[in-house]
């Protein structure tokens, strides 16, 4: 053996070897009981990220429950990410000096599957430098002929049921990125802004957009506000930078006495809010606010200008008509903006197609009350809870280029629309609609869509699956969604448990962002420390569900462990010429059966408390509490192991203590494999010499 383990030289062989024998297909253990966890898929054009690295939490579990002799199935798969990845895409075209506006949909469709096609094994194969067991033969892809298919037969039987309907509503729109986006699809920013106390006829109301007046179609107050009761019914006449016109008051208890004055402007076209009221009042909706983000025609002269000159010029006007009471600069508040490039979206009305998601939410916040799926930590169940008890009808419509066309039809004669399971309607008068389906809408049927297209029996025998394991921050986004379709299309439950994990942060404790220049490339760490380090690194010392940072000490500690496991080992093979052929290391024997050939009082001490760990790391990976079983193991191997028994054998070595050195060293290594796969099967392999492998072995057998 090397003085010194190398990583560099074993990784890839090993890797290659597990993949080239069939080790990651459930059926290694063929009559073993199903366990499955789908992988969450990453972008098939991204790179790996410390998300992607966190899925060391997933191997842990599917190593665990293959030696444990189940039918384990880890199946791997790839999204299109249709805003990520068309945004990349578009930054690409600006470099060369050109637009998506240059080129028809299915031009730029087809440039984009290229490019993504020319990029999409490199997050496969970054997958596979962690070492994760993942059944590549049954990968999956969002945009996959068959996985297509079902995303269409999906909408089409929501359609059919009354669950998705096509309304004119307010959307989340980007004038910038051409697209709406979902509640979820937001980043809310508090900003300080000036909040405008305007004049409307006799009263004064306070409003942070006085561009959006054009589109006021009433004056709002709580009908309990005695301050107003007398107005509510009438009609004022106000005086506007336009000139005179006459508003409605409303009386509707959704308005804050204590906000402003207590009495606010309605329009219901850029105000979600106001939309709401504008329905139960039976208000016009007037849109001043184009989808290019200039002011249309109903502003008169401020026509053509951005949001934030028409404000500017509105403001100056105003106040030179003595239209402003006066400003509060203090006043401070939310504001929602697109996700990806930041800029401020606006609610729009637009005709789209939307989910109906109140019958769908109940059920999945109840199968979480019974019990059915157990979420952990347990604290996320609040945010669970919360998110669906108030979740608004979903918008699954998308006005980008990349992504799944969504299969319905527009008569050009009759405006009439038609849904498909993918066919167009007969006739040359139908026209398909141009959006395509909000990413979401297909990764949210991924548990079905998976194993009902991977192989004959898949989804009878691993569905519904055991463990959807992800970061915390996609729970609203996808696990929710994954659950209301998943009970929708199967009537039973898509995962039996939820597991987040936390996010990695720089050293320093700020969130990696490109922008920031703080993103570390987890590959380089892994050329660096090994890929068993960085596994060990990012489990040890921090507790399921929390946010960590990236500590260079941890990764330099758990690669001094990776080489103190291989001086271990290498002690052990320089004493094989002790070795007697009667003693061969097997795999099940019973605690008894190894006392019985331990002469030493330390070998049956040692004996016992390697018992006492087995049952308790197998107790801590059943409750997944993977920091405590990762600490156990370092400080038991390290401390006990290594640096007492080690040392004590050492003075006494025989025939029977080299034994009891050799199994309890083998089954050390069984439970740590799981946690660092590549040095345990390196080890298995150069001191034992089988055919076999440690990642299929069983799991300890005297636990």
């Amino acid at each position: 053996m090397d003085k010194v383990y190398d990583n560099k030289k074993t990784e890839a062989k090993i890797y290659k070897e597990w993949e080239e024998k069939g080790l990651f297909k459930p059926e290694i253990n063929p009559k073993g009981k199903p366990y499955t966890i789908i992988l969450p898929p990453p972008n098939a054009n991204g790179a790996l990220h410390f998300g992607h690295a966190m899925f060391t939490v997933e191997d842990i579990l599917i190593r665990y429950h293959r030696m444990r002799g189940h039918a384990a199935l880890w199946l791997p798969g790839t999204d299109h990410a249709g805003i990520e990845t068309q945004f990349v895409f578009e930054k690409k075209l600006k470099e060369i000096g050109k637009s998506r506006f240059d080129y028809d949909q299915e031009t730029l469709y087809q440039m984009i599957w290229d490019y993504v096609e020319t990029n999409k094994g490199g997050i496969e194969d970054q997958l596979r430098k962690l070492g994760f067991s993942l059944d590549w033969s049954r990968r999956k892809y969002t945009l996959d002929k068959d996985i297509v298919k079902l995303v269409y037969k999906t909408f089409k039987k929501m359609f059919d049921d009354g669950l998705i309907y096509r309304g004119q509503r307010l959307v989340n729109y980007c004038t910038f990125d051409g697209t709406s986006f979902s509640d979820l699809e937001i980043t809310y920013e508090e900003r300080n802004s000036p909040l405008y106390y305007i004049k409307y006829g006799p009263l004064v109301l306070a409003t942070t957009r006085p561009e959006t007046k054009f589109g006021d179609t009433a004056v709002a107050v709580n009908p309990k506000d005695i301050r107003y009761q007398q107005y509510i019914g009438q009609e004022i006449e106000i005086e506007t930078v336009l000139g005179r016109a006459r508003i409605k008051v409303i009386g509707d208890e959704s308005v804050d006495p204590e906000f402003g004055t207590g009495a606010v402007k309605i329009t219901p076209a850029h105000d979600f809010n106001d939309f709401e009221v504008g329905k139960r009042h039976n208000l016009e909706m007037k849109q001043v606010i184009g989808f290019d983000g200039k002011m249309n025609g109903l502003a008169g002269k401020y026509q053509g200008m951005y949001i934030k000159q028409a404000r500017k010029e509105v403001v100056q006007d105003m106040q030179k008509k003595g239209l402003i009471d006066h400003i509060d600069h203090e006043y401070v508040h939310r504001i929602g903006l697109c996700y990806k490039c930041k800029n401020v979206l606006e609610p729009l009305p637009m005709e789209q197609w939307f989910i109906k998601v109140k019958p769908l939410a109940e059920k999945a916040i109840k199968v979480v009350k019974k019990g059915k799926i157990k979420i952990y930590p347990k604290s996320f169940e609040a945010w669970y809870f919360n998110w669906l008890e108030n979740l608004r009808d979903w918008n699954i419509s998308r006005q980008i280029v990349w992504g799944i066309r969504i299969p319905a039809w527009k008569n050009k004669n009759t405006g009439e629309w038609k849904v498909t399971d993918g066919e167009a309607p007969p006739g040359n008068d139908w026209e398909q609609d141009k959006d395509t389906f909000d990413t979401w809408f297909s990764s949210g049927q991924w548990p079905y869509l998976t194993l009902q297209t991977t192989r004959s029996g898949d989804f009878k025998e691993f569905y519904p699956t055991d463990v959807m394991e992800t970061a915390y921050d996609i729970l609203r986004a996808w696990v929710s969604r994954m659950v209301m379709l998943g009970l929708y299309l199967t009537d039973e439950v898509p995962f039996k448990n939820v597991l987040f994990h936390g996010l990695v942060n720089d050293p320093y404790g700020k969130k990696m962002s490109k922008s920031k220049g703080n993103v570390i490339n987890p590959l380089e760490l892994i050329d660096q420390y090994g890929a068993d380090a960085v596994r060990f690194a990012l489990i040890y010392g921090n507790a399921t569900g929390n946010d960590q940072s990236l500590s260079y000490s941890k990764l330099d500690a758990a690669r001094k462990f990776t080489n103190k496991l291989w001086n271990m080992a290498r002690f052990i093979n320089m004493k094989r010429e002790i070795r007697n052929s009667k003693f061969e290391i097997r795999n099940n024997l019973t605690r008894k059966q190894l006392e019985d050939l331990a002469v030493h009082k330390n070998d049956k001490e040692m004996i016992e408390r390697t018992e006492k760990l087995a049952q308790e790391i197998t107790r801590l990976l059943d409750k997944y509490d993977f920091n405590h079983a990762a600490q156990n193991l370092y400080d038991f191997i390290w401390h006990e192991f290594a640096d007492k028994y080690i040392e004590d054998v050492k003075g006494r070595i025989d025939e029977n203590s080299y034994f009891i050195l050799n199994t309890l060293f083998l089954i050390l290594l069984k439970l740590l494999h799981p946690f660092m796969p590549f040095v345990t099967e390196d080890i298995y392999k150069t001191l034992w010499g089988k055919e076999d492998y440690l990642m299929v072995s069983n799991w300890p057998s005297f636990v």
